[in-house]
């Protein structure tokens, strides 16, 4: 598998410092406010960023690494909450698939998750990619790593019921803010990609206190799969 450029995003600075440290060649340039690398990694041609929380900022990194550097693979990287109860801090997900949670148009009859008027919703990540992910996090965790679907939202969760609802709703595996609007932008634009995402709290009570404790462990995780993922292609 070759790709001529690709892309990887991280939504915070922790999920994309030790990738910039190992990169060779390092050019930035900005555009809408956020910063991109180039670069080469492990002898390929990579374009590095950091997209900002949310959707929204997502969507937009994702667009740009398209059109103004090419890219013709997209990894998305860092932390989530877990919702699968089956998953603990430390675990692995790499997206099978991704939707928007908090998408809600159900007065008008359809089912929550669902963009109206369009035929895709829900967005598969490329078989290959999903592959070589599976590959990486065997490589690197001895403990689970799932792939799952992975539900984004311009929310943090941190209440159980929340949690409970999202699972059972959805069959998702984790939550973030993220993943799913990457995913929707490379669908738009026939480019494949994958989410991987190490969990960095268990989206419930005690969600405030294991995110800040466990941030940086779970994006070290994300990025050593990250890193053999690159490594493969």
């Amino acid at each position: 598998m070759t790709f001529g450029t690709i892309g990887i995003i991280g939504a915070m600075q922790e999920e994309i410092e030790l990738l910039l440290a190992q990169m060779e060649n390092k050019q930035k340039e900005a555009h809408a406010g956020i910063a991109y690398y180039r670069g080469v990694f492990h002898g390929k041609k990579v374009v590095l960023t950091r997209s900002g929380v949310g959707k929204v900022n997502a969507a937009v990194c994702t667009q740009i690494l398209i059109d103004k550097f090419g890219a013709d693979a997209i990894l998305f990287t860092g932390v989530a909450g877990a919702v699968d109860p089956g998953l603990n801090i430390g675990d692995i997900v790499i997206s099978s698939s991704s939707l928007q949670h908090d998408v809600d148009v159900t007065a008008l009859g359809f089912p929550r998750g669902t963009i109206p008027y369009q035929d895709v919703s829900e967005y598969k990540a490329d078989e290959r990619l999903i592959a070589l992910a599976v590959e990486a996090g065997k490589a690197v965790h001895s403990g689970c790593c799932k792939v799952g679907k992975v539900l984004s939202g311009d929310q943090f969760i941190a209440d159980r019921a929340t949690v409970k609802t999202l699972y059972e709703q959805f069959a998702g595996a984790c939550t973030e803010m993220e993943g799913a609007s990457v995913a929707q932008v490379c669908f738009m634009n026939d480019i494949p990609h994958v989410i991987i995402r190490s969990m960095s709290d268990k989206a419930d009570g005690s969600a405030h206190a294991n995110f800040a404790e466990f941030t940086v462990e779970a994006s070290n995780r994300s990025y050593a799969i990250v890193e053999e993922i690159v490594k493969s292609l």
